[in-house]
């Protein structure tokens, strides 16, 4: 989730059409090189350059093995492969956002991975990555990239105004206003998203639901604190008001690459934007730190991230084929170049090289991973952000109330897990 794919619908849908294949290619002749498809959903322009060319490298060594490379728009993909699944045309090897994994496995779409080829490392993964490609007890995607949220922040604004990097969200507030008197820049800009109110959530010791308890809780003492405090953060000296535009997300972020505001909260699939900023064109001025922590005196913010994982449909010869190029992709040498070119983070220990470690961006991620929260192995999990998406929207704008816009949330949630207590 969270960013869009610059790729046109008729494109896309072309594209896709042509190239569903679950395993029954047509292109594949006997004795000739098995192809198998993939559908990669990075962004087209910062990052599939990469993969492409990985694409290449991993056929020129496997010469029995073609690889049809597709790239999908993220937020059309889970829809079009849940269809493409569902008729048996689903792509051989998916990247996977790290919260469609349960429900697709739950839908018997994905191949459980464990014991196979593409998980002949697993020692080496970060093991609250594997435990979150798991389902019912069976790992169903291996982790490719990962990402969470941090406090993102011009070190120079910082400096003049004589404050460091917050460690409570009422330490942001001071911080802003002091910014604002020493700079005249506003020391923060809150996204009215649900998934950037996490980190409220878990300052407060709570979520939207309780998995393990199968109850909402998103109207409990502690989500409401949550919320509270995210609220008051659109209101008050250096405190930027909530945008509530259709671009809310790209005027955050232009506002901060160019200076034009001191912080903001955002993940590292922003980095490589981040360089392209006039504030951070001296890579060393991005400051990132975690997440200020709430009540509770612990900070928390999401995990997220891409699996690569195979389809169930597909048939042996093409599943061994695609377990072969998972392996291969989620590789350190993989991993390490992916890193390199793309500045996003790599999900095995072995991959974070001096190499990698020398860009800031992923140096400062790595160092406030420590505080991503796995998100629960609940098939309806990601979905619960759509409706508080809404509601928070209107909340924010002034619309509804908080108190009207977590009885609507509930509401909504409500429908979406109808077995769970309030």
């Amino acid at each position: 989730m969270r960013r869009g794919i610059a790729a046109t619908a008729l494109v896309a849908s072309l594209a896709l059409t042509a190239t569903a294949c679950g395993g029954d290619d047509s292109g594949d002749s006997a004795g000739g090189p098995v192809t198998i498809t993939w559908w990669d959903t990075s962004n087209a322009t910062n990052e599939a350059p990469t993969y492409q060319a990985l694409v290449k490298e991993f056929e020129a060594a496997n010469k029995d093995i073609k690889v049809k490379y597709v790239n999908v728009p993220f937020d059309q993909a889970q829809n079009k492969f849940d269809t493409a699944a569902g008729s048996k045309g689903a792509p051989d090897v998916l990247r996977s956002e790290v919260g469609w994994t349960p429900a697709f496995a739950k839908k018997g779409y994905f191949l459980p991975l464990d014991g196979t080829e593409a998980l002949t490392d697993e020692s080496k993964f970060q093991p609250s990555l594997i435990e979150q490609a798991k389902y019912e007890g069976k790992t169903y995607g291996v982790p490719f990239v990962t990402d969470t949220l941090a406090l993102v922040y011009n070190k120079d604004l910082f400096e003049k105004a004589g404050v460091e990097a917050p460690k409570t969200w009422d330490d942001l507030k001071k911080a802003a206003a002091t910014i604002k008197d020493k700079t005249g820049v506003d020391g923060y800009w809150g996204s009215t998203q649900a998934y950037y109110a996490q980190s409220f959530l878990y300052g407060e010791g709570t979520d939207t639901v309780d998995a393990d308890a199968k109850k909402i809780t998103v109207k409990s003492p502690e989500a409401k604190k949550a919320y509270e405090t995210w609220l008051s953060l659109f209101d008050g000296k250096g405190l930027h008001k909530a945008d509530t535009t259709a671009d809310a997300y790209a005027h955050i972020q232009d506002a901060f690459v160019n200076g034009k505001v001191a912080a903001i909260i955002q993940g590292p699939w922003e980095i490589t934007n981040f360089y392209k900023g006039s504030a951070f064109k001296d890579k060393e001025n991005l400051g990132i730190a975690t997440v200020p922590a709430g009540s509770t005196g612990k900070a928390g913010a999401p995990t997220g991230g891409h699996n690569l994982s195979v389809y169930a449909g597909s048939d042996e010869a093409h599943q061994q084929a695609a377990l072969k190029f998972v392996n291969f992709m989620t590789s350190a040498k993989a991993q390490e170049t992916i890193a390199l070119k793309n500045s996003t983070l790599p999900t095995r220990d072995d991959a974070y090289t001096a190499e990698v470690k020398a860009d800031p961006g992923i140096a400062g991620y790595q160092g406030v991973l420590a505080a991503a929260q796995p998100r629960p192995a609940l098939p309806e999990y990601s979905s619960l952000w759509g409706p508080l998406d809404d509601e928070l929207l209107a909340v924010a704008g002034g619309k509804k109330s908080l108190d009207e816009g977590l009885d609507s949330a509930e509401t909504s949630i409500t429908k979406l897990v109808p077995d769970f207590s309030k």
